[in-house]
């Protein structure tokens, strides 16, 4: 499976005065670094594991309202890495300069490991490492996610169902799977998406099934949702989308919807620039 890559129109100005940490400094680590200067803390380490790390971006003039974007990659579960998420990166800090951005790894599924509920509880972590953080970054703990395909439907699936302290202030999903019972993947007989969803651990059991989707998991309570979604898509069915917008109007859920009929796991040109629009509006709305 390709990596999603978004290749945003805008004109990428980003400061080069953000600052780096410096590999091997023997200065003291200061108390809480200095909000009125940007910061950059690349591979900052959230757990054990080589892939749980993560890359910060802090905004110069931050105070303790500050929010922070959380940046989930795809990759179908078994592989993909933060740098997919750069574009995204980018944007954000160029266009909306205001946030935090975390710009999140976690541990991919393998033949012994797999994807449910590992990678939920890597999205935990970074959450708990934000809110044990906040007052050396200067940040607020309130979040937001942007996740593409498998990283849209784990970004779904922890703010609906695992986000116990209501911290996610808004998500985006582009191209993500949302519901596991639907026909279009039960009935489904295509052995490249097969082997895909297997990451999950799926099993044929409804309450598993429907313990990994967003759409049998979101409540009245869930967060602002967006949603960007491909009427040609071959790994995510269109009713991925119309069915979890379907679900979140019949709750209430504050929400968008847009799907590009004639657009597959991703696009770019007008289309894009659609979403990149309607992204920054939507953010700057809820987060």
């Amino acid at each position: 499976m390709k990596h999603l890559k978004f290749v945003f129109l805008i004109l990428i100005s980003i400061s080069t005065s953000i600052a780096c940490d410096s590999n091997g400094s023997d200065d003291e680590e200061p108390e809480v670094l200095n909000p009125l200067e940007a910061h950059t803390a690349l591979n900052v380490s959230y757990g054990s594991d080589s892939d749980q790390v993560f890359d910060l971006y802090l905004p110069a003039n931050r105070s303790s309202s500050t929010k922070t974007i959380i940046l989930v990659h795809g990759g179908g579960w078994s592989s993909g890495d933060k740098e997919d998420m750069d574009d995204f990166k980018d944007f954000i800090l160029d266009q909306m300069p205001s946030y935090a951005v975390v710009n999140m790894n976690y541990r991919l599924a393998d033949q012994t490991n797999e994807a449910y509920p590992m990678q939920i509880n890597d999205i935990t972590s970074v959450v708990e490492f934000i809110g044990e953080n906040e007052d050396y970054y200067t940040i607020s703990d309130d979040i937001g996610f942007v996740g593409a395909s498998a990283g849209a439907h784990l970004s779904l699936l922890w703010s609906y169902g695992f986000d116990s302290a209501n911290q996610t202030e808004m998500v985006c999903s582009v191209v993500g799977p949302t519901n596991f019972t639907d026909p279009a993947y039960l009935d489904n007989t295509n052995p490249i998406l097969q082997a895909l969803l297997n990451n999950l651990g799926i099993d044929t059991s409804t309450a598993y099934l429907e313990e990994i989707s967003p759409y049998h998991r979101v409540t009245i309570s869930a967060p602002p949702t967006i949603l960007f979604y491909g009427g040609e898509d071959p790994l995510v069915p269109t009713t991925q989308g119309t069915d979890m917008q379907s679900k979140l109007a019949e709750l209430n859920v504050t929400h968008e919807f847009t799907l590009y009929p004639n657009e597959g796991h991703g696009w770019v040109g007008l289309n894009l620039l659609d979403t990149s629009v309607k992204l920054k509006a939507f953010i700057e709305t809820h987060l």
